[in-house]
């Protein structure tokens, strides 16, 4: 690699010269995933029914984006912004509150 290739995920866009990208355009900074909305991706998206949830919390470890923001020990709405809409929260919630619904 040479010493003039930026890993900076900020230096990787759509202007960014070929000679500044990495094998692969490969990203070895951590951390960018807050910076960028994947919530885009998704083509099923989560809804709760508030009135069926129990605020028993279990969906909230389960999700693999952490979408589902827990605050003063209750679950929040979806963040729609990094949610990629793979529906495992469907699975983890005992009490049928959470439904996916196409687009959104």
């Amino acid at each position: 690699m040479a010493n003039n290739v930026r890993t900076d995920i900020h230096a990787v866009n759509e202007t960014a010269p070929y000679t500044n990208m990495t094998l692969g355009n490969q990203v070895y900074g951590g951390g960018g995933a807050r910076e960028f909305k994947t919530g885009e991706w998704r083509t099923s998206t989560p809804v709760i029914d508030w009135d069926k949830c129990k605020q028993c919390l279990m969906c909230a470890p389960m999700c693999p984006d952490s979408s589902i923001p827990v605050e003063d020990g209750k679950r929040l709405d979806f963040d729609y912004d990094h949610c990629k809409g793979c529906g495992i929260c469907v699975g983890a919630c005992s009490f049928g509150a959470i439904s996916m619904k196409e687009g959104l």
